[in-house]
């Protein structure tokens, strides 16, 4: 039997890797991202847009929140114009210690069958460190052909299963945003502050050492289990602002050697536009 392939590479044991045979991906996110991509990125990489590639963003965040998943013809072009086939060994990082799109990407991936995958532990910033090469540019690459894809494999839960899970005591809905916005006292994207009547707060961040890499595998598993107690993984859900940052908190699960829990998409954007419960400073 093949020995499991850790969601998560150092990027020591990265740069040992032929260049030849990982396909590497660039996930920055945000405001100037594919400028600062051109400017400098690990070398080989190759760009994907959180917000064009990997969702489809409605005009209207109340059906399906800020970033609901793309159909699976737009993924499979996507991975398609990426360069990407079942047999990819794919590496992704970002500038965000993979909080952001590179979580997102690994949960697709996964989500989809494909095991191949790993985020680079803490990120751009730790590869550069570490000496891994540069580069200036966009990459030139050879694309595939369609990237064959009939269902997400990992699972999900949508607002209907929420509306049911909040007032469940045997369900867990881990609500990965920060403290303050988790408690109703800001929030800087959605519409009001607050969260999901029955969450519980573990914010993403304290997945992380001081110097943005992942805790431990053995201590991740122990925070984990003492935070979903004796609860069923498939009565386990992770959500966040619009179902992104979520993923950082699944990858942890997945390095712990914990089930995968199901990732509500929709998330606080979702549901805080749908006439919900909540849970706000003010109702406190």
């Amino acid at each position: 039997m093949s020995k499991r392939l850790s969601p998560i590479i150092n990027p020591e044991e990265l740069i040992t890797l032929q260049r030849s045979e990982i396909v590497i991906i660039d996930a920055r996110a945000g405001i100037n991202a594919k400028e600062n991509y051109i400017t400098s990125h690990l070398q080989g990489a190759r760009y994907v847009d959180l917000n064009h590639d990997l969702a489809t963003i409605s005009p209207d965040a109340a059906i399906g929140g800020r970033h609901p998943l793309p159909s699976f013809k737009k993924f499979s072009e996507v991975l398609s114009k990426l360069g990407i086939t079942p047999s990819s060994h794919i590496i992704i990082y970002d500038d965000k210690n993979g909080s952001n799109a590179a979580a997102r990407f690994w949960w697709m991936l996964r989500a989809i069958g494909h095991e191949k995958v790993q985020v680079v532990n803490g990120g751009l910033q730790t590869a550069i460190k570490a000496g891994f090469p540069i580069n200036s540019g966009v990459e030139t690459f050879t694309t595939t052909t369609l990237y064959p894809i009939t269902k997400w494999e990992l699972a999900q839960a949508d607002i209907t299963e929420i509306d049911i899970a909040s007032n469940d005591s045997d369900t867990i809905i881990i609500d990965v945003r920060d403290k303050d916005r988790f408690d109703g006292l800001t929030e800087p994207i959605d519409l009001i502050a607050g969260h999901i009547p029955g969450a519980t707060n573990v914010p993403f961040s304290s997945n992380l050492n001081e110097d943005g890499t992942y805790l431990s595998p053995e201590i991740l598993k122990t925070k984990y289990q003492d935070a979903i107690r004796n609860t069923k993984p498939e009565s386990v859900i992770v959500h966040c602002g619009s179902g992104v940052t979520a993923c950082h908190t699944i990858l942890a699960f997945d390095y712990a050697g914990l089930p995968i829990p199901k990732l509500y998409v929709g998330s606080w954007s979702e549901w805080s536009r749908n006439n919900r419960p909540m849970i706000t400073a003010q109702t406190k």
